[in-house]
């Protein structure tokens, strides 16, 4: 609570602060996030723990948003927050309407990039990779898990494309709702998830100082042929690891 109420004072006090002059109490050098106190040099193992911890952390709301960043098939960028469903050592699988915004760019590209950030522990993870569409079972699996009025709200709306008003989807929620009856099945839409399967996870941590650590774990053809023992250093099922400067 105490750090909900310093966020808090923060926003009521940011019309008389330069954003700037903003600062946190990040990590001591003591706390430094280190490549020796990595037990198994494996990105999903150090991504477990710090999800663990992130999950027993009360003033993280919700531990699993994160930031989906895809591109146009003109190049250009789009970012918005989604919910990691599932993270496991295949990678990390995120659901979503398969007619909206991101599914089309997903299909004319599928490298994509999410960003995590749990913020009251200075933590971060990035993850580069590729998305592609979980079994169709799966989606059907998970989408019969979720509250009713989540599937039906999920039938209701075309994700992304262009409404006449808020009042459109309401009138769209009843019919469904009047048509299936308080009991009937909510048929699965244009709906399901997306596996990102990683080539890159780098693990944040903020120091004081600025001098943050930074350690990112990459794999795929050819990076095992630059490890050198110095720079980039051998992990465990086909992963490297080095260190960036902040």
């Amino acid at each position: 609570m105490k750090f909900l109420q310093t966020i808090r004072k923060m926003s009521q006090e940011i019309s008389d602060v330069k954003l700037s002059a903003l600062r946190l109490k990040y990590h001591e050098r003591k706390e430094a996030f280190l490549e020796e106190n990595i037990n198994v040099k494996n990105p999903f193992c150090v991504f477990r723990d710090w999800l663990e911890l992130a999950l027993k952390t009360p003033e993280i709301l919700e531990p699993n948003a994160a930031a989906l960043a895809t591109v146009s098939p003109e190049g250009k960028p789009s970012n918005r927050f989604v919910l990691v469903k599932e993270a496991t050592a295949e990678g990390f699988t995120f659901f979503t309407n398969y007619k909206s915004r991101k599914a089309d760019e997903i299909k004319a590209n599928p490298n994509v990039a999410i960003s995590i950030y749990w913020l009251p522990l200075r933590r971060s993870v990035r993850i580069e990779g590729v998305a592609e569409k979980i079994p169709l079972e799966d989606s059907l699996k998970y989408f019969h898990e979720r509250p009713r009025a989540s599937q039906i709200g999920s039938a209701a709306s075309p994700q992304s494309q262009r409404i006449p008003s808020r009042n459109y989807l309401d009138q769209v929620e009843a019919e469904i709702k009047e048509r299936l009856g308080p009991d009937g099945e909510v048929p699965l839409p244009s709906w399901g998830g997306y596996l990102v399967r990683p080539n890159l996870i780098e693990f944040w941590q903020g120091q004081t100082d600025r001098l943050h650590d930074r350690i990112r774990f990459r794999r795929g053809a050819g990076v095992e042929s630059e490890v050198d023992g110095e720079l980039v250093h051998k992990g465990e099922d086909g992963w490297v690891y080095e260190r960036l400067a902040p």
